[in-house]
């Protein structure tokens, strides 16, 4: 008998170990999985960020001449590339056409232009991107060619075949009261085509035509003639033909509006360059706002079209950056805010304008006599052809040079802004959008949005939860517990939902009522609880002792009714009926209907019930023989709580605090739902603001993957995910301490 209960006690035993072996490898293997998971993410955030931080590359491909055995090549009058690099374009000035494989330079089609007698070309335009050119001969006329690239596809293998068109008809027009022409300039915007034509005399001829593409160019519309006092080497319109720009090589800008031709005005007369300093490059970038200028020691100026405090335009050094080289060559980007430089020591640099970013600089051109320049659209092609005549072909690498730390992080002077400023503008329906892609206005969202929530849900819930685990009768808390939790089962796009659309609009009609509840509630309560203590103790003692807390329902109630009941009037009397109208004109404080306040307390319902259930468990759990003893050594339950309970729950409230703040951070239906989403700096609780995680909930479905804005959102991801681990990392840290002093108690 005793043997077979010692053999049952051993198969029990053996059971018992084996499923406490079990169950601690399952455990063990679920807190790996976790820890897999997050690395998981980590390593896939970062693998998709990673692309920013690679350096840019320039790389040499081929070399060769369009000249052959039969025929020599003139030099270039133009050079380009379709938009990706290869089918190359060759014009002389008589007008001879060669397009050619850029990878061989095999000739593809050779065409020679009808140009009028004894002329030549002079200067050729690029009309936008459209692919139309304008060709100014040095007998003061004009020709408009387009050139086109068909693609093909023959035996599954994609050609371009180019072509060539007339979109204006095959007549040049003549430019009147031009007699030998310097400089040409035209600008195309729409239905809208403007032409400036400058001549040795001084003369300046603007022209204004009302003209579709395809139709003959008519009489111009509008025309002026402006003598110009300046032996000008540039001249540049800007893209909507409203801007001029005239430059010598001593530097001095003249600056025209002629958004009406009938009433020309010269903006500004400026220096490019200091008196000491001559002018080597000057170009335009990329949506005609700016003027890119390179003065003969290679120092970089970007000058920005700006309003000044009288609402007038001027051109204002924005940014510089000195390459320490004469620069013999400079082409802005056709898509970016980008610039291709060559200098005399034979770079290749690369550099972005608004990240202020040196992206790449490497001698590449050693000993080249540089007599021509094409970048591809894309700026991921290169064409140098040198003065005896060869072609390099260069294949570019630099798909982010906008990012960079200082556009990133730091305040940025953008086109069009009068200060440096912490901008979220990633894209925009216009082509020439310069992108604005500052993480600053976001994190700052971020942590504006969590602090207003936590300032809401931390002390309600903390409160209730001490009130509830430690005064509060067990039958009632087996009710006001689970009530709570049960809230954040609530879907948070509700609660957005709600805030939104019903509790946001009730707020700014009753905003006075609202703020006036920060005052009324614990000044009320107060109060009811110091009436309650000066009751006699028999009418007291009719409330069993830890159900108090349900005689407060109907105060509160009371004191919001009073609350929204007496607003009006004294609106009415101190603020002239209209708080928000008042905080504009008086306070200069600006009021939006989906702010901060409703963000905070919206929020704060969703992270009410995480840290209450936390708090009060961690209360809870203190073993009742420390609170025993306390209250039996003669200290009073309030004493027992502040120096015992809260001490040994310290953990666990902190723990509490920390995950509702990280729940607060990661918040994104609410936070989309509930403000406006504008990505601004400020503090203001009656404005809104833009978090990482709704800016990435907004613009990731529509953007472009692989591109500069796909991988920001992603960095700002990573970002989100690192700030949340730093901050749980040294909650962890505290919580450990905190446990070590006081969990001996």
């Amino acid at each position: 008998m005793t043997t077979s209960i010692h053999k049952t006690r051993s198969w029990h035993q053996q059971k018992r170990s084996l499923i406490n072996r079990l169950a601690s490898i399952g455990i063990g293997l679920g807190g790996v999985s976790v820890i897999f998971a997050i690395l998981l993410i980590f390593f896939y955030l970062l693998w998709v960020v990673m692309p920013i931080f690679e350096s840019a590359q320039v790389t040499p491909l081929q070399q060769y001449s369009l000249s052959s055995s039969s025929s020599t090549v003139q030099p270039p009058i133009y050079l380009s590339m379709d938009e990706s690099g290869e089918v190359g374009m060759h014009m002389d000035k008589s007008g001879h056409i060669i397009f050619f494989d850029t990878h061989d330079g095999r000739h593809i089609m050779s065409e020679s232009l009808d140009l009028p007698e004894y002329s030549s070309i002079l200067q050729v335009v690029e009309l936008g991107s459209g692919g139309v050119l304008a060709l100014a001969m040095d007998n003061s006329r004009i020709l408009f060619i387009g050139v086109r690239y068909r693609v093909t596809f023959k035996n599954d293998k994609r050609t371009l075949v180019p072509e060539l068109d007339f979109p204006f008809g095959e007549d040049a027009i003549e430019l009147a009261d031009i007699d030998t022409l310097v400089h040409f300039t035209a600008s195309r915007d729409d239905e809208r085509l403007v032409l400036a034509a400058l001549d040795s005399d001084g003369q300046l001829l603007l022209q204004q035509y009302e003209v579709e593409e395809g139709d003959e160019l008519p009489e111009p519309e509008y025309e002026t003639v402006l003598e110009i006092n300046l032996n000008s080497d540039y001249l540049f319109l800007d893209p909507a033909g409203e801007w001029l720009y005239l430059a010598d090589k001593q530097g001095q800008l003249l600056f025209y509006n002629i958004a009406d031709l009938e009433d020309v005005q010269l903006i500004e007369k400026m220096l490019l360059v200091r008196p000491s300093e001559t002018l080597s490059q000057l170009k335009m970038l990329l949506g005609g706002v700016s003027l890119v200028s390179v003065n003969n020691e290679g120092v970089l100026r970007q000058w920005s079209r700006q309003r000044d405090d009288k609402n007038q335009y001027r051109m204002v050094n924005v940014r510089s950056y000195d390459t320490g080289e004469k620069i013999t060559r400079l082409i802005p980007e056709y898509r970016r805010k980008g610039l291709v430089m060559l200098d005399a020591s034979g770079d290749v640099i690369l550099y972005h304008t608004t990240a202020e970013r040196l992206v790449f600089q490497k001698p590449l051109l050693d000993n080249i006599d540089v007599r021509k320049v094409a970048l591809s659209s894309r700026a991921e092609h290169l064409l140098v052809e040198s003065t005896d005549g060869l072609l390099r072909h260069y294949y570019i690498k630099n798909e982010h040079p906008e990012i960079s730390w200082h556009s990133l992080w730091e305040k940025v002077t953008y086109e069009g802004y009068t200060e440096p400023k912490y901008i979220w503008q990633s894209s925009s329906a216009d082509n020439d959008f310069e992108p604005k892609i500052s993480l600053s206005p976001l994190s700052f969202g971020t942590l504006k949005a969590a602090f207003y929530a936590m300032l809401v849900a931390a002390p309600l819930a903390i409160m209730g939860a001490i009130y509830t685990a430690y005064f509060m009768a067990p039958k009632m808390r087996v009710w006001v517990k689970p009530s709570i939790e049960i809230m954040e089962a609530l879907p948070t796009v509700i609660l957005g939902f709600l805030a939104g659309l019903w509790f946001a609009p009730l707020v700014e009609d009753n905003l006075l009522a609202v703020v006036s509840l920060l005052l009324i509630l614990p000044s009320g309560l107060l109060a009811f609880a110091w009436l309650w203590a000066c009751l006699p103790k028999p009418i007291r003692r009719l409330c069993p002792s830890g159900w108090q807390a349900a005689l407060l329902a109907p105060v509160v109630v009371v004191l919001v009714w009073l609350s929204f009941l007496l607003a009006p009037s004294i609106e009415a009397t101190l603020f002239d009926g209209n708080l928000v109208s008042w905080l504009k004109h008086e306070l200069g404080v600006d009021y939006d209907q989906r702010n901060s306040l409703v963000v905070g307390i919206a929020m704060g319902m969703a992270v009410i019930p995480t840290i209450f259930s936390i708090t009060e468990d961690a209360i809870f759990s203190v073993p009742k023989h420390l609170s025993n003893g306390s209250l039996a050594l003669g200290a009073t339950p309030w004493q027992t709580l502040t120096r015992v309970v809260l001490l040994t729950a310290s953990p666990g409230i902190f723990s509490a605090v920390m995950i509702g703040f990280g729940r607060a951070v990661g918040e994104t239906m609410i936070v989309l739902m509930a403000t406006g989403n504008t990505p601004i700096m400020d503090m203001n609780i009656f404005e809104g603001m833009r978090t990482l995680s709704a800016n990435i909930a907004v613009e990731l479905p529509e953007s472009e993957v692989g591109s500069s804005h796909y991988r920001v959102l992603f960095l700002a991801a990573l970002v989100l995910f690192l700030v949340t681990f730093l901050f749980n990392t040294l909650a962890e840290i505290v919580r450990q301490r905190l446990r070590n002093r006081y969990g001996s108690l």
